[in-house]
Order: C-alpha cells, then sequence, then structure tokens
C-alpha cells in the first residue's frame, strides 16, 4: 500500500471550455489567482477577451484559444496550441454547455436534440480524450479532469431532456475517465452545480448562490493533489428545493 503522491509540476496549466462567460470564467479568474496558466476557450473570442482582460494583474498567464468543442478539428486545434504554448496540461475544466429551449420533448426538434448533446457530451468526451493524450506523455505525467456536471445530472427540470439525457451522460464519461485515467495518473471528477447567479432557467423564484462560490469549487478541485480525488461534487444554494419536498 502507498499514499505517496505523484510529484507536481512546478507550473501549472489549465484548458477551460465555455470560459467566456459565467461559470467558466469564474472558474478561469479563480485558477488565474492562484497561479494557473489558463487557456480560454469558447466560441466567442470577443467574449474571451474580456474574460482575460478581466484576468489583467492577476498571478496566471492567459492564452485564448476561440474554438468549438463540436468540432473534433477544433478540439485537435485547442490541444496543440496549450501544448506549444505551455509545453504541458495538468488540468481541465470540461465545462461547455448547451441548456437548449424548455420545449415539450415531443416538440423537441432533431436539430436541437444533435446541438444539445453535441456541446455538453460529446464536446466534453473530445476534450477529455485530447487531454487523455496530452497528460500520458508529458513529464511528470498526469493531471486532473473536472466535468460540469450539473444538479439536472440527478434530478431533471421539466421540458429540458436534451439538457438532462446529456447531464447523466457525463456521469457515466466522469466514472468511466477516473478509471481508466489511473493508470497514467489522471484523475477525474465532476461537479454538480445548482442555481448560480448567471444561471437562468425560468425559475426565479429559487434560490441562487454567487457564480463566485463555484468557482472557488473548481479551484479546490483543481489543486489536490493527483493521488487524492474529488470524484463528485454538488454545490448548491442552501434553500434550493433540491432535497426533499417543501
Amino acid at each position: 500500500m502507498t499514499t505517496s503522491d505523484p510529484q507536481p509540476p512546478s507550473k501549472r496549466v489549465a484548458v477551460v471550455t465555455g470560459a467566456g462567460s459565467g461559470i467558466g470564467r469564474d472558474a478561469s479568474l479563480s485558477l488565474l489567482g492562484d497561479g494557473f496558466d489558463v487557456v480560454l476557450s469558447g466560441r466567442r473570442r470577443a467574449a474571451l477577451d474580456e474574460t482575460a482582460e478581466l484576468a489583467r494583474g492577476l498571478t496566471g498567464e492567459t492564452h485564448i484559444v476561440a474554438s468549438d468543442v463540436r468540432d473534433p478539428d477544433d478540439v485537435t486545434r485547442l490541444f496543440e496550441e496549450t501544448a506549444a504554448t505551455f509545453g504541458r496540461l495538468d488540468f481541465l475544466f470540461n465545462n461547455a454547455g448547451n441548456f437548449g429551449s424548455r420545449t415539450l420533448l415531443e416538440d423537441v426538434p432533431y436539430e436541437e436534440w444533435r446541438a444539445t448533446l453535441d456541446t455538453n457530451l460529446t464536446g466534453a468526451f473530445l476534450c477529455t480524450q485530447a487531454a487523455f493524450k496530452m497528460m500520458k506523455s508529458q513529464q511528470p505525467m498526469g493531471g486532473r479532469i473536472v466535468n460540469n456536471g450539473s444538479i439536472s445530472a440527478h434530478a431533471p427540470r421539466p421540458n429540458a431532456v436534451g439538457y438532462t439525457a446529456s447531464k447523466h451522460g457525463m456521469t457515466g464519461l466522469t466514472k468511466q475517465a477516473a478509471l481508466d485515467g489511473r493508470k497514467y495518473d489522471i484523475a477525474c471528477g465532476q461537479i454538480d452545480i445548482g442555481n448560480a447567479a448567471v444561471r437562468d432557467h425560468g425559475l426565479p423564484d429559487e434560490e441562487h448562490m454567487n457564480v463566485k462560490h463555484v468557482g472557488e469549487a473548481v479551484l479546490y478541485m483543481a489543486k489536490l493533489p493527483l493521488g487524492a480525488n474529488v470524484l463528485f461534487m454538488t454545490i448548491m444554494a442552501t434553500k434550493m428545493p433540491f432535497v426533499g419536498r417543501g
């Protein structure tokens, strides 16, 4: 039996998808404030520029890669640029997501179903696959992946079939990556997030928490030594109606 942790690198590098707003932005700023160099990824270059501007004066460096996680070529380019710019990858936050419209299950267009699944699940798979290839071949070997799961991975909202299905699938991806990453010192976990102030799912009467607490939770998971892992974390407003009734 051993409890030793793999030797950490002298400089930590992260990739955050969906870094141009909301949870991705706050997670990026939390990581940068703790000294991580962060590759900011998302489809909208202007939004990524705003995140980078907010990071001015923080400890870590930023690098922007405008990319779409649904596109395998874009994902390949994202990780190639990460390697060329920083030389390694220590942390991936699979955060890019698409809630879709609040449409009756029987009326959801096929194109919307595909767009939601492709962004939330296939995109996370493609990024995880690329991260595995980098993390297992670098020295020191290993790294950490955190997937944005959502409370919808446990309990669905009405009229959100694509989002709910994708987040249940994310749980399977998390478990498989945690298992298959062991031999490479790759840890994988999932953060299931409740109502944060940046989100509006048409439920204004429910309690919300400040999104900065989500960024801080992601940073906590990112900083763990590779010998320890938070497999699943749920963070939510204390009074959010999720546990029990009433």
